[in-house]
């Protein structure tokens, strides 16, 4: 008599270790299909529907809506009716260790895994059982989380859906309910207008002297990600100021803006997408800015590809979603795939196969006014580079004192793989290409 089988929480991505319980479509008893969906997750980066990885009869649920659950935990006992065992990330279940900033190697003597990796497809979620995976059909399904509110936490209370119910996370209902908190009266600090355990825990507190609240799960992964970096990689940053000029003249004509200033072209184009294009140009000169440290044997791993990453703030809080294989992109067709990244991002659908592999990273900081910013390399990167504001500023030009339009660009480098050198001649090439923008254009 074979034995029901386990299926554990897959590895969700980005070094994400845990995952809440929104919601089960299944119960006990019940007979499920393959890829027939099983329950909603949430993690700090998304909501995420899980797919049944092979068909049989539901025999128990392992976890109660609201409850966390860490990846490699039992979420659901499935009898396949052919064989036991547990469905884990040894028996095929993980996301595909794609990766491209994870140092590896094997006694076969192959190239590192890391570098392997850029030829790497996105990451499905495989199913295995008694019927074969079907290609296209498994994989991560997510939704957003319903329209977002006008301005996070406005109003006097908490949001309501369409049907005029409350829009809460189940641990945030917990929450209420343990400490007496009426729900209806949690104004919510998320911008997509659901409550969480941190907004319960802020209007339990009210009126007291200070406040103390749990760090959501995107909280806790940000700080575990930024304290790695800081612990790990000795941090060094290089600033260079460069004339923009000429390339928002350039926007300006690609952009067709009329009278109005309105952009006329299908596509977003914004400074970030010029200097990405000028970070791809200056990554294929300078190899060694797109490579990682491999902790555990101290090599120094270039990568083949340069997998883009654009930190963007959503409504779970600020992401690096990547562009894989960025350098082989045109400046139209990378414009798109910035569009779609941003839009995914700010949807909070970002698919967890963006979340992981990075080899660069850029932060547009100058969305926010700055002018200049120090940024923290995300972990298996190199290096990361921060564009500031482009303003109008007193300049030397041809001998001349002028008004031109500039900004900073600053590189936070690891200082085990760039020195001052290296750091100074990738932003003299990127500040080059953005001071002759025509290059740019194809």
């Amino acid at each position: 008599m074979s034995a029901p089988a386990e299926f554990l929480l897959p590895d969700l991505g980005e070094g994400l270790t845990e995952a809440e319980l929104l919601s089960w479509s299944v119960a006990v008893g019940d007979t499920v299909e393959l890829d027939q969906p099983l329950c909603e997750v949430e993690t700090a980066k998304a909501v995420v529907e899980l797919p049944a990885p092979f068909a049989g009869t539901v025999a128990a649920l392992h976890a109660e809506p609201g409850a966390t659950v860490v990846v490699g935990e039992k979420l659901v006992t499935i009898d396949d009716g052919g064989g036991s065992g547990t469905a884990s990330s040894d028996a095929g279940l993980e996301v595909a260790a794609d990766d491209a900033a994870r140092p590896d190697s094997s006694a076969t003597g192959e190239p590192p895994a890391a570098a392997r990796a850029d030829d790497a497809a996105p990451p499905t979620l495989v199913g295995s059982g008694p019927l074969p995976h079907r290609p296209g059909r498994a994989g991560w399904r997510r939704r957003s989380h319903g329209t977002p509110a006008t301005s996070a936490g406005a109003g006097t209370g908490a949001d309501t859906d369409a049907a005029g119910a409350i829009r809460a996370k189940p641990s945030a209902r917990k929450a209420a309910r343990e400490r007496g908190v009426d729900i209806t009266a949690v104004r919510p600090a998320r911008a997509d207008g659901v409550i969480t355990e941190a907004d319960v825990a802020r209007r339990a507190g009210a009126g007291r002297d200070g406040i103390r609240t749990p760090a959501d799960a995107f909280r806790r992964a940000t700080a575990a990600a930024v304290s790695a970096s800081a612990r790990s990689v000795p941090h060094a940053t290089a600033f260079r100021t460069a004339d923009f000029t000429s390339a928002m003249s350039l926007l300006r004509r690609l952009r067709g803006d009329g009278a109005d200033g309105e952009d006329r072209t299908e596509v977003r184009l914004s400074p970030l997408t010029l200097v990405a294009k000028a970070v791809l140009v200056a990554l294929v000169r300078h190899p060694l800015v797109n490579a990682s440290w491999a902790e555990d044997s101290a090599d120094i791993i270039e990568h083949s590809r340069v997998n883009l990453g654009v930190a963007v703030a959503g409504p779970h809080g600020l992401s690096v979603p990547h562009i894989r294989a960025a350098e082989s992109l045109g400046l139209s067709g990378l414009a798109s795939a910035l569009d779609e990244l941003v839009d995914e991002a700010r949807a909070g659908r970002t698919p967890p196969a963006r979340l992981r592999g990075g080899t660069f990273t850029i932060t547009n900081i100058g969305v926010f006014g700055l002018e200049a910013g120090t940024a923290v390399i995300n972990p298996g990167e190199a290096a990361i580079l921060s564009l500031g504001a482009v303003e109008r500023r007193p300049w030397v030009h041809d001998d001349h004192l002028v008004i031109r339009e500039v900004a900073t660009l600053g590189l936070s480098f690891d200082h085990r793989l760039i020195d001052g050198e290296l750091a100074g001649r990738f932003l003299a090439t990127v500040a080059q290409s953005i001071e002759n923008p025509l290059g740019l254009a194809g």
